[in-house]
């Protein structure tokens, strides 16, 4: 990336899975960074005390609403773990990036995708996420096919329950929530049976 091209507006990201660990230890790395590369303008977006697994982290959260405003060019981070939780959290957030023209660098991976190198990078990425998931689905197909071959029935077993009573019940409630109660199952058991009186009749 030249001088001309180079971003604006850089976000640097950094995380913490505990409240004793220290961010600047990841902070201190990003600035210098964002130093010598001559960003004029960088905010920096730290959540401490959250696990890689967190769905809901406040300042990635900022992060991405401002991403999606375009209110930020370039996002940077110390290592791919510290923004990711996933290999597919990772390929739908850097393609939302890519589609609001919002760049990535990752500090210790050396990916940059404002570079031709980080480009393919990030093909070839996407290119084993998508074979993953492929495999996946290959395995999990045979697996139920292999099933109903031997016979396994699939699904959830149903549960064991007098149909007619429970018929009985929601005659003299007609409320599928208070038979539900009375008998102590579920609301869509006491529904799915409803629905299987109503087809026979």
């Amino acid at each position: 990336m030249d001088a001309g091209d180079r971003p604006r507006r850089i976000a640097v990201y950094a995380r913490v899975s505990t409240k004793e660990q220290n961010p600047e230890t990841q902070l201190l790395p990003l600035r210098e960074y964002v130093r010598n590369r001559g960003f004029n303008q960088a905010t920096e977006y730290v959540d401490v005390g959250c696990s890689g697994a967190t769905g809901r982290r406040p300042a990635l959260d900022r992060l991405l609403a401002d991403a999606k405003a375009r209110r930020i060019d370039c996002v940077l981070v110390w290592k791919l773990d510290r923004l990711f939780r996933s290999t597919r959290h990772m390929l739908n957030t850097m393609a939302e990036f890519k589609t609001v023209g919002v760049d990535f660098i990752s500090l210790t991976e050396q990916m940059d995708t404002s570079s031709p190198v980080g480009e393919a990078m990030f093909t070839v990425i996407s290119a084993m996420g998508q074979l993953e998931r492929d495999l996946i689905r290959e395995r999990v197909k045979a697996g139920l096919e292999r099933a109903r071959a031997a016979g396994v029935r699939l699904g959830r077993p149903k549960s064991d329950v007098d149909a007619a009573r429970v018929r009985e019940v929601y005659a003299s409630t007609r409320s599928v929530r208070i038979t539900a109660k009375m008998l102590h199952v579920s609301k869509s058991v006491v529904g799915r049976v409803i629905k299987e009186t109503t087809v026979a009749l």
